[in-house]
């Protein structure tokens, strides 16, 4: 281990992907392992594809897979047991970590040293406060303070003990989330110390104002050189982050600061988060500056517009939006009749484009999606431009004067307002290059969108989803989507939607559009598809529009919640309840609970039987 610890150390890291994929930042850190430990032992809970086992056998020295069986638990306990426990004797330390963390955004080799001058017999890296009432389901009494377990530092003496055999000789079968907590991270500190074996914390608790430092307090850890971001905080419920003030866009900033590479964490994090999730966590909407000029970034992204033009008397007005590009850029519009194109070209002519080109399509048939992905196929090409705009005469007819005027200005405000906007659009493709799609907020003013935005297309979209081979985990019920079909991307983003070749017969004349069809299918996979590639999305929003969004957000909450408990998990749960067990059953639990709790648990028996009645009636009310 050259210029690394005087400790002769293995690490047992585990690892699991449903998909056996291994992104990066797991390598990364593996590699960074590398001079700190004399064997590296990679645990698999998952199948790995070939490609990640190679990435794997190309930064460690072992590599075994097994059936997820047991949890991390079982798998640290086998893979020692596969490895020898008399080998295991020929190291000073051993490492017992896992794939929940990104890192290291500080050298290893500074908490390595840090510990290894002390005289411990085990150690942690970060450690959780006692919490009283033990929060785990079924359990009593108070979870202890304990070091967690995705880093756990065991020295000779400990680990060569009959004590350290007999706990793992003991485990038993660990078949949840909760086991895993009670019967090993939460028990493994105390039971060693009470033993008498001695232990420290590289990064303790007490220096931290929360019961769970790692999660809670990130921004402070990360000033003292913690070497490590938990991978949780961009797919955790985001209720939580809110009712504790956890700000995942202060976290990142950090991280930004820092030689860190972050493009790891998005190439991985857009696999595993469900979208919403990691677009509320991480603040992933810009609101940008607004204003008459603007500049090309250096170097400046060749660039092509695609418009698809059914109502042709929408020219000058898309060309008043799209002239806002302060560049080159080529233009090519789609359209469905000859008339259209040659009254097209006559609008078109005033402006002074670097190409334009208008083409004549076979059908109509889906509109501006087919448009897109048949007629304009060949554009999307990766490497024939960096960004693509797609834009398209949108006026909402149906939807009324008023709806659809606000549906129309929020897609091309929030796109193309003006060209210090597009300029600032522009940087942020520029800045990362993880960033593969940008499109305006959900429209939610005048329409029922948040809540219900999958309508009758969620069914659709998971076949679609399956058949184009994209895995990115699917929103609970308001998908991230560039609703109106109208946003910026890299060609390459979009791989699984031009990889195949569509055919008009694929979409639906105007008969057939209605919701559920294969257009307002797509529309709510584009984003799935660029997070299945790899890039991240990101809203867009100008001043204007954020605050005129804001006031009736605010308003429509406030509205709700008034009528609801205070904090949004309690919210949730209250909501849950009402629409398992009935609004009535609800009511009279929570009066009974607050007031008489010892007659609350005698009604217990009886709440069951009137909630399975409830159920019934609800069931053949539905039927019906």
């Amino acid at each position: 281990m050259p210029g690394g610890s005087q400790l002769r150390r293995i690490v047992f890291y585990l690892f699991f992907d449903p998909q056996g994929v291994v992104d990066d930042y797991v390598t990364y850190k593996l590699q960074a392992l590398r001079e700190h430990a004399a064997h590296i032992f990679v645990v698999s809970n998952s199948t790995l594809t070939p490609e990640g086992r190679d990435k794997l056998e190309s930064v460690a020295d072992t590599v075994w897979e097994r059936k997820n069986v047991g949890f991390d638990v079982w798998a640290y306990k086998e893979a020692m047991e596969t490895f020898g426990m008399d080998r295991l004797g020929e190291f000073d330390e051993l490492i017992l970590m896992n794939y929940t963390f990104f890192g290291p955004v500080f050298p290893f080799a500074e908490t390595f040293e840090r510990m290894d001058a002390q005289e411990l017999d085990f150690w942690g890296l970060t450690a959780h406060k006692s919490v009283d009432p033990n929060p785990f389901a079924g359990a009593t009494g108070v979870l202890p303070f304990h070091i967690q377990s995705h880093w756990i530092g065991v020295r000779k003496a400990m680990f060569t003990s009959l004590e350290f055999q007999q706990y793992w000789a003991t485990m038993p079968m660990i078949r949840s989330y909760d086991d895993s907590i009670l019967h090993h991270e939460a028990r493994f500190t105390q039971h060693f110390a009470s033993k008498g074996f001695r232990y420290a914390i590289a990064f303790p608790p007490e220096d931290y104002p929360s019961e769970h430092p790692v999660f809670d307090n990130a921004v402070l850890m990360l000033d003292n050189r913690c070497p490590i971001v938990k991978r949780r905080m961009f797919f955790h419920e985001p209720s939580y982050l809110e009712r504790n003030a956890i700000l995942g866009r202060r976290v990142l900033e950090k991280l930004e600061d820092t030689d860190y590479p972050v493009d790891l964490i998005w190439r991985n994090i857009v696999r595993s988060a469900e979208p919403r999730t990691l677009h509320t966590n991480f603040s992933m909407l810009s609101v940008l500056p607004d204003g008459d000029v603007g500049e090309m970034p250096d170097p400046a992204p060749r660039i092509c517009v695609i418009a698809h033009v059914y109502y042709d008397d929408m020219v000058q007005e898309m060309m008043s939006y799209v002239g806002h590009i302060p560049g080159p850029y080529d233009l090519v519009v789609t359209t469905d009749t000859g008339a259209k194109r040659s009254r097209i070209l006559a609008a078109l002519a005033p402006y002074d484009l670097a190409r334009v080109e208008v083409r004549v399509l076979e059908s109509n048939r889906g509109r501006e999606t087919s448009a897109f992905l048949v007629g304009c196929r060949d554009l999307l090409v990766p490497g024939r431009y960096d960004l693509i705009c797609k834009v398209h005469s949108k006026k909402s007819a149906q939807d009324g004067y008023n709806l659809g005027m606000l549906f129309k200005h929020h897609m091309f405000d929030n796109l193309l307002s003006s060209p210090m906007y597009v300029s600032g659009l522009l940087r942020l493709f520029t800045k990362d290059q993880t960033l593969g799609m940008v499109f305006p907020p959900v429209v939610n003013i005048g329409y029922p969108t948040l809540g219900h935005a999958w309508f009758t297309n969620r069914a659709a979209a998971v076949e679609l989803a399956k058949d184009l081979g994209i895995h990115t985990t699917f929103d609970r019920s308001t998908p991230i989507a560039p609703y109106g079909g109208m946003f910026w991307c890299r060609p390459e983003a979009l791989a699984a939607f031009t990889a195949r070749r569509w055919k008009w017969e694929d979409f639906p004349d105007e008969a057939g559009w209605t919701d559920g069809g294969l257009p307002h299918v797509i529309e709510r996979l584009y984003a799935y598809a660029v997070m299945d590639a790899g890039f991240h999305v990101r809203s867009v929003m100008t001043a204007d529009w954020a605050e005129i969004n804001y006031t009736f957000l605010e308003y429509k909450l406030q509205r709700v919640s008034a009528m609801l408990p205070a904090f949004t998990q309690e919210q949730v749960d209250y909501l849950e309840k009402v629409n398992t067990d009935g609004p009535l059953l609800v009511q009279l639990k929570e009066a009974v609970n607050t007031r008489y709790p010892r007659l609350s648990r005698s009604l217990r028996p009886g709440y069951k039987v009137a909630r399975q009645a409830y159920r019934l009636t609800r069931s053949s009310r539905h039927a019906g």
